[in-house]
Formats: C-alpha cells, sequence, structure tokens
C-alpha cells in the first residue's frame, strides 16, 4: 500500500522564485538613432524647400 501524502514534498515559500537577472537591463531613455537622422533630413529639405520657394519669389519680382 502506498502511504497518504498529506503534507508536500516542497512547502510553498512565502517568498516567488526569482528568476535569472538578464546580463544587461535594457532601459529605454534616449530615442533611436534613426529618429536623429529622420529629424535632421526633415530640417535639410525643409531649408532647401524654403530657398527654393525665395529664388521663385525673387525671380517673379524682378520681371
Amino acid at each position: 500500500m502506498v502511504p497518504d501524502q498529506t503534507v508536500p514534498a516542497a512547502p510553498p515559500s512565502a517568498e516567488p522564485l526569482t528568476e535569472a537577472v538578464p546580463a544587461r537591463k535594457y532601459v529605454e531613455n534616449k530615442p533611436p538613432r534613426g529618429l536623429y537622422v529622420r529629424v535632421f533630413i526633415y530640417v535639410v529639405a525643409t531649408h532647401v524647400l524654403l530657398a527654393m520657394m525665395s529664388l521663385v519669389v525673387i525671380a517673379a519680382n524682378s520681371r
């Protein structure tokens, strides 16, 4: 006969089991590098567009 087991083999501990901590903790405290590149391109493109529009206005006024 198998004796009834009323006490669990390993009593549950009060604190949860801790998992392995990753070697490098990821903290998102700065934007990705691609964001700076896109902002730079947008700023340059905007300045170029404004310069071209200014040249068109100057050319139209000189005629």
